[in-house]
């Protein structure tokens, strides 16, 4: 029992790193209708921004966020302005293929200015763990769980205690209607896609520390995003945290208690067996050509 609590807290804790990821990839589809394609590629870079904040200032990775999430944003913004508004309105698979198109770019650039071998962050707590009541719980999991709910919380709150937040939800959900009332809603699209890069930096910056990695890992990265925004339902951030959390509590118990050559599948069959009762995913809302297609 000791052992399934704490294969339980590690699955939680990782679902909170997942959440802070793949909330930012829901947030653009939901205003936007983009796919981003190079969102994991995002979240590798914040890997290493994180990883030179720490070997070149000596910070700890996870405050060095004070560093990585504007840049990550600023970033954000300027892939925005440059490549995506142009294209904004133009069928989907455009969207798909020129954020496909930047992430296979930002891999080059990450692997020709920091290299191909495999990086990682080590804080003087990387190989430490806690130890409480027979349970024992690694601190870089703790501490990147711990830091991904509270930024959660902060993106939380400001989509739903500020005008912004309101902007973005109206914008969400009648585009049309949020131009009528004054919303500049191109300005809330651009502030929207640095929102959520600036997201996936930060959960890059909290991934660095628990996992090592390199600059082609954002195929693998896209892929969970991918399957657990789909999993919550496209466009919802509640959606977004439940498969998230789901996903890293099942990929924890089957790493523990089957095999950890199967812990990357078997999430993925738990999001196809979801999908055949509700393809519109957990808390994803059915569209009217949904209810109508046989």
């Amino acid at each position: 029992m000791t052992e399934l609590v704490q294969n339980l807290l590690l699955g939680l804790l990782l679902g909170g790193v997942y959440a802070l990821a793949a909330g930012g990839l829901t947030l653009i589809f939901g205003v936007m209708r983009v796919i981003n394609i190079a969102h994991g590629a995002f979240l590798i870079l914040g890997s290493f921004l994180s990883y030179t904040v720490w070997d070149l200032l000596g910070w700890d990775p996870l405050l060095g966020l004070v560093v990585t999430v504007p840049i990550t944003f600023g970033l954000g913004w300027i892939t925005y302005k440059l490549f995506v508004a142009p294209i904004r309105t133009a069928p989907m698979v455009s969207t798909v293929l020129l954020t496909f198109g930047l992430a296979l770019v930002l891999e080059a650039a990450m692997g020709t200015f920091w290299g191909n071998d495999s990086t990682s962050v080590q804080p003087g707590y990387a190989n430490e763990s806690f130890t409480l009541a027979g349970l024992y719980l690694p601190k870089a999991q703790v501490y990147g769980g711990l830091v991904a709910v509270l930024v959660l919380l902060v993106l939380w709150a400001t989509l739903t205690r500020t005008w912004l937040g309101r902007a973005i939800r109206a914008a969400s959900v009648n585009p049309a209607g949020a131009e009528l009332i004054g919303i500049k809603v191109a300005s809330v699209a651009a502030l929207v896609f640095a929102i959520g890069i600036a997201a996936a930096g930060a959960g890059g910056a909290i991934v660095g520390v628990m996992y090592p990695f390199v600059a082609g890992a954002h195929y693998q990265w896209i892929a969970r995003l991918l399957a657990i925004v789909v999993l919550g339902g496209m466009g919802s951030m509640g959606g977004a945290v439940l498969g998230a959390v789901l996903f890293g509590v099942v990929e924890t118990l089957t790493g523990a208690y089957v095999s950890p050559s199967w812990a990357t599948a078997v999430p993925y069959a738990v999001v196809f067996a979801v999908l055949l009762f509700r393809p519109q995913g957990l808390l994803g809302t059915r569209l009217r050509e949904d209810a109508v297609t046989p």
